[in-house]
């Protein structure tokens, strides 16, 4: 069964940091894996990913500098650290699997997606 499950979404200050969480099933542990994030009335945005092959890591340039995607194959996890958090940063955060390396800033590149997480920047 495929899954992923989001989780460490909260209400922080601006300034702030996160590290969200994503753990998925065992099927996915050859997939690469990525974080986007959708706030109300916006388009779904790539944020960063990390290829399965050589965890090589892709990030916008939004968020670039602020934000790390790492991963625990041994506890198949995936996480997105993000620090000095800004209001704009307000949205729900999600991950996806893709069992390709290739055009992983794609929405249309993923196959799976967790439900997400809620995170809110308070200024």
């Amino acid at each position: 069964q495929v899954q992923l499950v989001e989780s460490g979404g909260r209400l922080v200050q601006a300034g702030g940091s996160l590290r969200l969480s994503c753990a998925y099933s065992d099927t996915l542990s050859r997939y690469s894996m990525g974080w986007f994030r959708q706030a109300p009335g916006k388009e779904r945005e790539f944020l960063a990913a990390i290829s399965w092959t050589d965890g090589t890591t892709y990030y916008a340039d939004s968020v670039k500098g602020r934000f790390t995607i790492s991963r625990d194959n041994a506890k198949n996890t995936v996480y997105l650290q993000m620090n000095g958090l800004k209001p704009e940063d307000t949205a729900v955060y999600r991950c996806a699997a893709d069992s390709s390396s290739w055009y992983l800033d794609r929405i249309y590149a993923y196959e799976y997606w967790g439900q997400g997480t809620q995170v809110t920047v308070d200024s």
